[in-house]
């Protein structure tokens, strides 16, 4: 496993959040496109969450006691029980880069590693820390792609009556 590009472009995507939300109002981080999907708050406070509550303290677990069962994760769930739509959209953004912080410290402290050491996960089956940590990576550019998604609807919606065609959809 290479983990020192990994771990640049983790520590790179802590700039890129707050970049890319900055300057959005409310009403703007809270649209949805449908009641299905989240918004862009909610979109950042999962990552500060799943920061904290999921892959750091499973890969760290993973690598020191594989055989003790995860703490259970409820990213959906969270979204509604820690009223994601109710935080400040820059505060969300500063506790992901803080977590991510931390993250990153972590991970260049590590020093050798195992990561073909895996956990059984009871739905998913085996799980090696270097999936955890490269799904960790991927986990990010989903989350990116869907931030920029919301912005490129937020274009149509505020372009209604005219056409986005000419970013890039339509024959050069």
């Amino acid at each position: 496993m290479n983990i020192q590009p990994i771990i640049e472009r983790m520590d790179r995507f802590s700039s890129v959040v707050p970049a890319l939300v900055s300057g959005l109002g409310r009403e703007e981080s809270l649209w949805r496109p449908d009641e299905h999907t989240w918004s862009i708050l909610e979109v950042v406070r999962h990552l500060a969450d799943e920061e904290a509550r999921d892959f750091r303290p499973r890969l760290e677990r993973t690598l020191a006691e594989p055989q003790v069962e995860w703490e259970p994760i409820d990213p959906e769930g969270w979204a509604v029980s820690r009223r994601y739509r109710e935080a400040d959209l820059e505060e969300a953004a500063a506790r992901f880069v803080t977590e991510r912080y931390r993250s990153v410290v972590w991970l260049m402290g590590l020093g050798k590693v195992d990561w073909e050491r895996v956990y059984e996960h009871s739905t998913i089956g085996p799980i090696r820390a270097g999936d955890l940590l490269a799904s960790w990576c991927a986990h990010d550019a989903l989350h990116l792609r869907q931030i920029a998604k919301r912005l490129y609807e937020l274009a149509g919606r505020d372009g209604a009556g005219f056409e986005t065609g000419y970013a890039g959809e339509w024959g050069t």
